[in-house]
């Protein structure tokens, strides 16, 4: 019996058909391609992050500060941290590497991706490395310079929506006006120096 079984299946194998009813052909490939965003002068060699992506790196900045934040507060135990704590882990979470983000193109618009921002489509390829660590970087410093390590740090301890509203929301913030953090209206054009 075991080799009449064996037979049959190995007939059935080589010869059978496919569940799709290809009669063993392989299943048709489709491909798809995709390709990086064309970066402009200024997205490529600016230290400065280009105007069109303030909002969503503000937004990346406030995920970051708050996630160091909570595992600061979780760590230590306690309710709330120290100015000491939370000044040093603010450093901490302006100073890290910042390289799982980068740009991607979305729609025809360029958007900044990574931790703490929407997620973008299954299919995509980021810029990531070069410049974009040290701008987040830097606009991290500088939102901790500018609003003061207490003011964020109260701003946290409220909620992770009263934290981005304190960075990126609000008059002369880089999502004013703006409640999804989507891109910059287009702005007109100027000449360069």
């Amino acid at each position: 019996m075991r080799p009449a079984l064996a037979a049959w299946l190995v007939l059935n194998l080589l010869g059978g058909t496919g569940a799709d009813g290809s009669c063993g052909e392989p299943p048709e490939v489709r491909s798809q391609s995709v390709s990086a965003p064309q970066l402009s002068p200024e997205e490529r060699l600016s230290p400065h992050m280009p105007g069109s992506l303030l909002c969503d790196a503000c937004h990346a900045i406030a995920f970051q500060i708050e996630q160091q934040l909570l595992k600061a507060e979780r760590k230590m135990g306690k309710k709330a941290l120290k100015e000491s704590d939370y000044i040093e882990v603010l450093e901490r979470s302006c100073s890290q590497d910042w390289e799982s983000y980068g740009v991607l193109e979305l729609d025809g618009e360029k958007r900044l991706s990574g931790p703490g921002l929407p997620s973008q489509q299954p299919l995509s390829v980021m810029v990531s490395g070069g410049l974009w660590p040290s701008r987040l970087s830097k606009m991290c410093h500088g939102y901790v310079g500018e609003r003061g390590e207490a003011q964020i740090y109260g701003a946290h301890r409220r909620g992770p929506a009263a934290l981005r509203q304190l960075l990126c929301h609000g008059d002369k913030r880089p999502c004013a006006g703006r409640k999804d953090g989507g891109p910059d209206p287009p702005k007109a054009l100027q000449n360069e120096l």
